[in-house]
């Protein structure tokens, strides 16, 4: 693989895992590891452009169906696709239409683009996991074939330890943290075959005393009353986290990166 290859755009697709929940910045707006990584690639190449197209709560069909042609018509040279995991998480999922729609969507942006990036999502430990990982690993398997038949490159974050960490997951226990955020960047890095400025991202943060039983149950109760509930109402009544959001970043412009600071 080349080392430090040069790129010039980057267009990401997807759901609230490219969106960049739960890496808030003070303004009330995510950054996310694909803005991480961006702006690693911005610092390399004058003039790079970047979009992402990520919307939260999408499903696969309307990843495909909002998200793929725009991508598609752009022109990048780096194109990254992470979706079907929400559909996955739902208590009916017909796995053989995720499959056939991921399919779909890789059919037409493979060709488009110098490099199109597949990944195997995070997941984090616990019995949501452990529910859902049949299902998970089908979606995975998929990915490997596709990457396979289209010359795609798979980052393997659902394989790697530090990502499997409860301490890197918000209190949502949906999204990763900044640091979570940041790992992934450097994953993606890496894979497009940049030089490591991480080599133990996979390697979980250092040990540390495990919390009370009062602080777990205070943790599940806050989780329940601020998270699940939430999430339970919408699914019974149709409705979606991102219903009326607009793309994070729908144009392919320049790209300034997020501060130096926070690309360490």
């Amino acid at each position: 693989m080349q080392t430090n290859p040069t790129y010039s755009s980057l267009v990401a697709l997807g759901d609230s895992f490219t969106e960049g929940m739960s890496d808030l910045l003070p303004d009330g707006s995510y950054r996310g590891w694909a803005d991480v990584l961006a702006g690693r690639m911005a610092a390399l190449t004058p003039g790079f452009r970047y979009a992402n197209l990520a919307v939260r709560g999408k499903l696969i069909a309307q990843i495909v169906d909002e998200q793929v042609d725009l991508a598609a018509a752009m022109g990048a040279d780096v194109v990254t696709l992470v979706g079907g995991l929400n559909d996955t998480l739902r208590p009916k999922c017909d796995m053989g239409r995720v499959r056939g729609l991921l399919t779909e969507a890789v059919e037409r942006l493979a060709p488009t683009c110098k490099q199109l990036v597949l990944m195997r999502s995070p997941g984090r430990q616990g019995p949501v996991l452990e529910r859902f990982r049949p299902r998970m690993e089908e979606l995975f398997a998929c990915v490997d074939d596709l990457a396979a038949r289209h010359g795609a490159l798979v980052v393997d974050l659902y394989g790697a330890p530090s990502l499997a960490d409860p301490r890197l997951w918000d209190v949502d226990r949906l999204h990763l943290t900044a640091e979570g955020h940041r790992r992934v960047a450097e994953a993606v890095w890496q894979a497009l075959g940049y030089e490591a400025e991480d080599t133990e991202w996979r390697t979980p943060p250092p040990p540390t005393a495990p919390p009370s039983w009062l602080a777990r149950r205070t943790a599940d109760v806050r989780f329940t009353r601020q998270h699940l509930l939430p999430w339970i109402g919408r699914r019974l009544t149709g409705r979606s986290s991102g219903d009326g959001r607009p793309a994070k970043r729908p144009e392919l412009l320049p790209y300034e990166g997020p501060a130096a600071a926070d690309l360490v």
